[in-house]
């Protein structure tokens, strides 16, 4: 999805390359020059084949559900406070103040009194250093934002995408006992005709019957969990059509290594350029918050007249320049302080995400490379029962079984495809994970030039 900022023109790759170029070029604040670093790898590292499988929702379905997802919309907003700050940041909090005032001078030694008129201007001056800072702090913010926004697709998207397999795992049960539901329907017959025969007794039609019920049991309780599931997906995501048919992916095994994925994921992840951009606002607040030590000073321009006699001097008219300076305490010193603290607090924040964005790729990476080994295994247990189901199916119809034997196969069968499917589900969504955790599926930046 492009992203698009207050002026309507969307957020690519260069329009980040050239906020974070705007902290680079200021000499006096070269600590941003790691988080340009970070950008503009993050963002220029997306360009890669970005996947539509035929087991998810049509991609421009997708791009428009998270787009309006609450999540996205909210950060979105949030992109567009921070660029409002940032011009708050840019022109600075100073206002000029306008004073006027008209006084009277009384002289009592002539009996009379007099009219004074006084007017001035002034406006306090943020010093140079700490106009780089503020214009700094503004971009940082605006860069965090952008980070943030990034991270509500990305989110939006974990949570799309689960709540769509955990639909297809109970539609996919819905079609198994369906199917399952039908051949005992079929065995029901096959049964009533060879009870009616003489060649079976009432007994076995009773077994055949209540196994048919069973499984119309079952597949009355799929219907509901395959309902409640199609709900939870439609509150969330209503822009997300669900077909008719249920589409099951063949896995396919993770090809490339766990270094090759944690860097890739690593290299390129919102969330951590969250917390270092975090970090970075918060060690420029401590920079301000120190440069704040020396106060800023206040500037003004005045001018005052007097109407007199001539014999006692005429008119007076002053004008003049008046400089204030505030004389600071031991307060400004114990706030320095207190914004460094939150500093550090912040660097470590972003330490602890990078440690825990680690452990997440890992089991990433491992659970969807054992799954698929899982559902490797699960397929060729199930076509081997199933194969047993239909032998035991074809020695009951000829005689040579009984319907115990077959229904318990039947049975059997019908777990070890049921496992089957959602091994397959399973592996398939766990492999979308990493695929999406690496930008390669539903990424925000996947129509970016």
């Amino acid at each position: 999805m492009n992203k698009k900022a207050a002026d309507g023109k969307p957020i690519t790759s260069k329009r980040w390359a050239g906020r974070f170029l705007q902290l680079k070029l200021r000499p006096l604040h070269s600590a941003n020059i790691g988080l340009l670093g970070l950008a503009l790898f993050c963002h220029l590292a997306s360009a890669a084949t970005v996947i539509s499988p035929p087991d998810l929702p049509p991609l421009a379905k997708v791009n428009a559900a998270l787009d309006n997802h609450l999540m996205v919309l909210n950060a979105h907003s949030t992109l567009k406070l921070e660029q409002a700050n940032q011009l708050k940041w840019n022109s600075g909090n100073y206002e000029f103040t306008l004073r006027a005032g008209v006084g009277q001078r009384q002289m009592v030694y002539l009996g009379k009194s007099f009219q004074e008129y006084d007017v001035a201007i002034e406006r306090p001056l943020r010093l140079p250093n700490k106009v780089g800072i503020d214009q700094d702090i503004g971009a940082a913010s605006v860069a965090h934002a952008d980070f943030a926004l990034g991270d509500a697709h990305h989110e939006a998207g974990r949570l799309l995408l689960h709540f769509w397999f955990a639909w297809l795992r109970e539609q996919a049960q819905v079609g198994l006992w369906q199917q399952q539901a039908n051949i005992l329907a079929q065995q029901v017959e096959v049964v009533d005709k060879r009870v009616k025969a003489g060649d079976a007794p009432k007994l076995e039609l009773n077994l055949a019957r209540a196994a048919h019920a069973q499984a119309q049991v079952s597949l009355q309780q799929a219907s509901l969990r395959a309902q409640m599931a199609a709900n939870d997906l439609q509150q969330q995501f209503p822009a997300i059509p669900l077909p008719d048919e249920v589409v099951l992916q063949i896995p396919q095994a993770i090809d490339e290594s766990y270094t090759v994925w944690q860097a890739r994921i690593m290299n390129d992840n919102h969330e951590l350029g969250m917390a270092q951009t975090q970090a970075q606002v918060q060690q420029l607040l401590a920079q301000r918050s120190r440069a704040d030590q020396l106060p800023d000073p206040t500037v003004g321009l005045n001018y005052s007249s007097s109407s007199y006699p001539n014999y006692i001097g005429g008119n007076e008219i002053v004008t003049g320049v008046y400089l204030t300076v505030p004389i600071p305490s031991g307060a400004r010193s114990a706030t320095a302080q207190s914004v460094e603290q939150q500093a550090n607090i912040a660097a470590d924040q972003a330490e602890f995400v990078k440690h825990r964005l680690q452990n997440d790729i890992y089991a990433a990476y491992y659970h969807a490379v054992r799954s698929y080994d899982t559902y490797q295994q699960a397929h060729e247990a199930a076509v081997a029962i199933r194969e047993n189901a239909e032998l035991m199916g074809k020695a009951y119809r000829l005689g040579e079984s009984s319907l115990s034997d077959s229904l318990s196969a039947r049975r059997i069968a019908q777990e070890a495809t049921l496992a089957e499917n959602l091994a397959q589900l399973e592996a398939n969504e766990a492999r979308y994970r990493l695929l999406l955790d690496g930008h390669q599926l539903w990424s925000h930046d996947e129509n970016e030039p």
